[in-house]
């Protein structure tokens, strides 16, 4: 009967293994970054309701992007497979992954108040509160989007810089 369920319909699971091992390689820790990345979205999730600002703009961006993390570990392994590196950049990524998205729900359990070592949640509010892209570039976007009113603001600040 387990044959049976295996090949329904003429199609086998076991080629679900070996499309995964063809994509992925064998990383042990995919099923962690899944796990990982399920948690995030339910705290985020929370927080949002926490703070009211729950937007699902928002939420289908944060979405693309761990589907895109997929994308990139994909690509470390074919980079991996060309170089001949026995699973080392794949590794290596999935782990860098796997660290992001616990710092994710860290941040997220901070901002919900769930007890969080003191030390790790000043940390927390220092990386929140750095600006992700540096002002002058975002004044550029800006003179790009909006026109010449910040292009004087940026003329501004060029001349107090010199």
């Amino acid at each position: 009967m387990s044959t049976l369920l295996l090949n329904a319909g003429g199609f086998s699971l076991e080629h679900l293994d070996v499309v995964r091992f063809y994509l992925f390689g064998d990383v042990k820790f995919l099923h962690l970054l899944a796990l990982l990345m399920f948690v995030d979205i339910l705290t985020g999730i929370a927080k949002a309701i926490k703070n009211g600002n729950l937007w699902s703009r928002k939420s289908l961006f944060g979405y693309a992007r761990k589907i895109l993390v997929f994308g990139v570990i994909i690509l470390a392994n074919v980079i991996d497979q060309i170089l001949g590196m026995g699973g080392a950049v794949t590794y290596a990524t999935v782990i860098f992954y796997i660290a992001n998205e616990g710092l994710s729900i860290l941040e997220n359990l901070a901002q919900l108040d769930v007890l969080v070592p003191t030390n790790l949640a000043e940390k927390l509010k220092v990386i929140d509160s750095s600006p992700s892209i540096p002002t002058r570039l975002q004044k550029q976007i800006g003179e790009e989007l909006i026109g010449t009113k910040v292009d004087v603001e940026l003329k501004e600040t060029e001349l107090e810089e010199k």
